[in-house]
């Protein structure tokens, strides 16, 4: 199949053409059909596999045909997790749609709300928010959702993750009854069915993966070690395997900026990125890791959403995810496009309950392999792993009662709700 057999605007098609591409993915070969119909969506998806085209080609298809005349509103709302998914996904709309008479803005928290206020009043077609941030600005009467037509919620599962469903179910309030919904996650969780059980009206179901599967494209290994040679063992991982771009996971802030320190230490570029930092320092890190200038990139999970760059070859786990799905969501930053990957993971054996987590979630047994010099002590004894934003763990979809907390309110992790917003 072709772009063409789409028969999608010519505008758009020209937009395709600059970019080089000629076939759609299979997400995108099967989703466009299906919005273009105006059925609702239930996509499962997992990143790297072109589904931020795969809703951006046809709203703009939707929206295209009648563009201008009168006060702009806004016709299109996509809601994202995070600001870097969100500052992604709008230059997907403003790539693909410019040839067309549409306006857009990204909406998002850790910059100045004067701008983006000044953007709405001026009038948008399409608006592209974290959820946090748009609810600001829906309280403080800056934008109407009233007239919109499509509602696209992109990793739905990482938002539900984050603690975002209460507001999610806020900024759906305030939207018309009749509209188009589109969900896509990576994964179909019990959560997920649940949400779409919710907003959906007979979706279609898409799936281009089994569920909770990583991508096959991806070659993982686990390289067992003690968790105070982990540092020493990436640094030589680096040097050895001579690896130019590596994104590097830690569970923690802290843990990303002392890694970072200790790397530069050692002769690596390295730079970090995580929650605390302001959006313009996380820019400016991403872009210095996307130019070359820095080699290595470590990062928390929610800082890492939205970082999209085809030929990244290695991703490595220096701490194991407490949740199992992250695994699936922090490789997937390699083995984009079509490339090939490697995913790597340095397990202590604090960590063994949350690989055998990950192992279970995804079907299959990851290659153990040892590293000379490198080898666990086997006399070590395995230490509860201190979890993020103070022992507890994030909670889920329901509000349930999250583990480690006394309150029993259904709070996420400080973190996660307010640094994304």
């Amino acid at each position: 199949m072709s772009f063409e057999t789409l028969n999608l605007n010519p505008r758009i098609q020209r937009a395709i053409k600059d970019e080089g591409y000629t076939e759609p993915t299979p997400i995108q070969a099967q989703a466009i059909p299906c919005v273009l119909e105006g059925r609702d969506l239930l996509a499962a998806a997992q990143t790297g596999t072109g589904k931020t085209a795969a809703f951006t080609l046809p709203m703009l298809e939707k929206l295209g045909g009648t563009e201008g005349g009168g006060r702009r509103h806004v016709r299109a709302l996509v809601l994202t997790p995070t600001r870097e998914l969100a500052a992604q996904v709008h230059q997907s709309v403003r790539t693909y749609g410019k040839y067309l008479k549409l306006k857009s803005a990204e909406i998002y928290g850790g910059v100045s709300i004067g701008p983006q206020t000044r953007a709405l009043r001026n009038g948008v077609d399409i608006l592209v928010a974290t959820p946090g941030r748009l609810l600001d600005h829906l309280n403080q009467g800056h934008v109407d959702l009233g007239r919109v037509e499509v509602l696209v919620l992109d990793e739905a599962d990482r938002m539900l993750d984050m603690g975002f469903i209460h507001d999610i179910k806020k900024i759906i309030a305030t939207l018309p009854a009749s509209r188009q919904n589109l969900l896509f996650s990576a994964t179909f969780s019990a959560e997920i069915k649940r949400l779409s059980g919710s907003i959906l009206n007979d979706p279609a179901l898409i799936k281009v993966a089994a569920d909770n599967t990583t991508a096959e494209r991806i070659r993982q290994t686990v390289h067992p070690v003690d968790k105070a040679k982990k540092a020493d063992l990436l640094a030589h991982l680096i040097g050895t395997n001579d690896w130019q771009q590596v994104l590097v996971f830690t569970r923690t802030k802290h843990g990303a900026d002392k890694l970072s320190k200790r790397l530069a230490r050692e002769g690596l570029a390295s730079t970090s990125i995580h929650g605390n930092k302001t959006q313009a320092a996380r820019m400016k890190a991403l872009k210095a890791f996307k130019d070359g200038r820095v080699r290595v990139l470590v990062a928390t999970d929610v800082a890492a959403r939205g970082i999209d760059i085809d030929k990244l070859g290695q991703v490595v786990n220096f701490d194991l995810p407490e949740v199992a799905e992250d695994y699936v969501h922090r490789i997937g930053r390699t083995g984009r496009a079509g490339n090939a990957g490697e995913a790597f993971s340095l397990v202590c054996v604090d960590e063994r309950h949350l690989l055998h987590r990950i192992e279970k979630m995804t079907n299959s047994r990851i290659e153990k392999v040892m590293v000379d010099g490198f080898h666990p002590d086997p006399s070590i004894k395995p230490e509860p792993v201190k979890k993020r934003g103070g022992g507890q763990r994030r909670g889920s979809f329901g509000g349930r009662k999250p583990q480690g907390s006394a309150a029993g309110s259904g709070q996420r992790n400080g973190e996660f709700r307010r640094r994304a917003r």
